[in-house]
């Protein structure tokens, strides 16, 4: 027997309705490459998504075609969010720290037919220009400057369309945007999201125990649009109504805190790295900045160190945990202190608020080794599997690179965790990243963790690398916080408080900083290029077990 409700499609053209209708005063804060600050609000930004929806149209572009972009976090690439996919087209947002080869390649493979880049980009540009099959170059102006000669300006063509324009009607499983993974194993691959993913992803996103986001929020989506839909944040943002300030190429500590000051931040999200500056700001410089209390920080792409957690708390200021991928939308789980755990001494707290979170509403997981699905016991290692449906069933026009589905549908997502009896995973590593060292598993993330614990370490890494009798034994890489000195015997004595001898990396060597990938992660592909070749001291010593 079939129900009696109204099959309503879940479009993003709903909540640009929205936002136009009920919240278009409510603001819309660009800081832009000259520092200077842009103001607009909700109306005029869906005002704009239209005429630029209405001028693709006029420019003769099909429905799905890819627009890309090329772009800083600011106004006009949020217009872009919202009017290239209610306009039928698919947004495709381009990953700006890839180096030209690789985006070469991504454009090419997803066939986009129209580009918008910033001023500030075109000599990123250049290097893809003639190699490119785009049709068209719309270039975004920085404050103040006109557009250089040979290019079209993008008022220009927001003015071939009307900000009246009726969008069309579209249908919910139309594809929407799109996002390549970074390609750090084989190829980037893309990912197609349909309008009904995004939408569900955004009610997820603003539940309290996700982002926790309201109509009286003001969000700073630090983490850049042009990666995994800046977690959402945009679309959820837009949804309820919550005042945006974006903060363009202006992502120093000391710029993204005057920021989060001045317009007053409830909410901000990016990866551990960029927190992990921020905090060390705060720490020098105590009371300089005046944030909003109990600001809530949203922190995801690799592993927080309950150090940090404990850091942040003592400023006040509130870090949730959360995992996902790109194949994922990116959501995937959330990490908060459940009702039944609030009463747990604090220090069980924070060890809790360490963990990746236990997963969304509509998101299914379960680690496997081979065929079997391991206990929820807190310390069986398993690979994740997900799904739900903002995941991915597939890439883009890759159909030799299927083998990350299973045949019964879920997604392989390549990290090992356990997970415990309350359903909060713990990320031991990538299945890449993780250290087999005599016939037993060592965690890099654990260990990094613990080293960030030390109140002179500022960033660690750890790598496997070969050794003549075990296999494989950790290095780890280790920078310093300015003015702090350590030792590689004081950093293994604060380990061995929480780690065995043949856990323990063999050797600690300090860097001046630690290669990052395009979205500001460790990139230990890189370190163990550096360190390749690396000679052990007494190899061939067996690490007490």
């Amino acid at each position: 027997m079939l129900g009696t409700m109204m099959q309503f499609p879940l479009t993003l053209t709903h909540i640009l309705e929205r936002a136009e209708r009920l919240f278009g005063s409510v603001p819309i804060v660009s800081r832009l490459a000259d520092k200077s600050i842009h103001r607009s609000n909700y109306g005029e930004v869906c005002r704009r998504a239209r005429a630029l929806a209405a001028a693709l149209t006029a420019a003769g572009l099909d429905r799905g075609d890819r627009i890309a972009t090329l772009m800083w976090n600011h106004v006009s690439h949020l217009e872009a969010y919202l009017g290239i996919p209610t306009g039928g087209f698919v947004l495709h947002t381009l990953n700006l720290r890839l180096h030209p080869e690789e985006l070469t390649y991504i454009i090419q493979h997803a066939c986009d037919r129209v580009l918008l880049v910033d001023e500030c980009l075109l000599p990123l540009y250049e290097k893809l220009r003639g190699r490119i099959g785009v049709q068209r170059v719309v270039v975004v102006p920085s404050a103040g400057r006109a557009v250089p000669p040979g290019y079209e300006s993008y008022e220009s063509f927001l003015s071939s369309g009307s900000a009246d324009y009726p969008l069309p009607a579209l249908d919910e499983n139309e594809a929407a945007a799109m996002c390549y993974t970074s390609g750090t194993t084989g190829v980037p691959k893309g990912v197609m999201y349909t309008h009904r993913s995004i939408v569900l992803h955004s009610f997820c996103a603003a539940l309290p125990d996700a982002f926790n986001l309201s109509q009286a929020d003001c969000i700073l989506p630090i983490v850049p649009l042009f990666h995994a839909n800046a977690w959402g944040t945009p679309f959820a943002a837009a949804m309820v109504g919550a005042r945006q300030v974006l903060p363009g190429p202006n992502l120093d500590a000391v710029s993204l805190l005057d920021l989060l000051e001045l317009e007053k931040v409830t909410c901000s999200g990016a990866v551990p790295t960029v927190w992990m500056a921020i905090l060390e700001l705060l720490d020098q410089n105590p009371g300089r900045w005046k944030l909003q209390p109990r600001l809530r920080v949203l922190c995801g792409g690799s592993a927080v160190p309950e150090s940090m957690i404990r850091a942040f708390d003592r400023h006040g200021i509130e870090i949730r945990q959360a995992w996902g991928m790109t194949e994922m939308s990116p959501l995937g789980t959330v990490c908060c202190v459940k009702s039944g755990l609030s009463d747990e001494p604090e220090a069980a707290r924070w060890a809790i608020r360490a963990k990746q979170g236990f997963a969304t509403p509509f998101v299914e997981l379960r680690a496997m080794v081979g065929e079997r699905e391991v206990a929820w016991d807190g310390e069986t290692l398993g690979e994740l599997q997900v799904r739900g449906p903002w995941i991915a069933s597939s890439y883009y026009n890759l159909p030799d690179q299927q083998g990350r589905w299973t045949d019964d549908g879920w997604f392989r997502t390549g990290d090992i965790v356990n997970i415990d009896s309350e359903g909060y995973i713990k990320i031991a590593d990538r299945a890449k990243d993780l250290i087999k060292s005599g016939g037993e598993w060592i965690s890099s993330v654990d260990l990094e963790n613990a080293l960030m614990g030390h109140p002179s370490v500022r960033e660690a890494a750890v790598i496997a690398l070969p050794h003549p009798k075990w296999v494989e034994r950790p290095l780890a890489a280790v920078v310093l916080k300015e003015g702090r000195t350590a030792t590689a015997e004081e950093l293994r004595a604060h380990l061995a408080q929480r780690f065995n001898r043949w856990q323990m990396p063999d050797s600690i060597v300090f860097v001046s900083e630690i290669p990052r990938t395009s979205v500001g992660k460790f990139q230990k592909s890189r370190l163990r290029e550096m360190f390749a070749g690396w000679q052990w001291t007494n190899a061939a010593e067996a690490p007490s077990r």
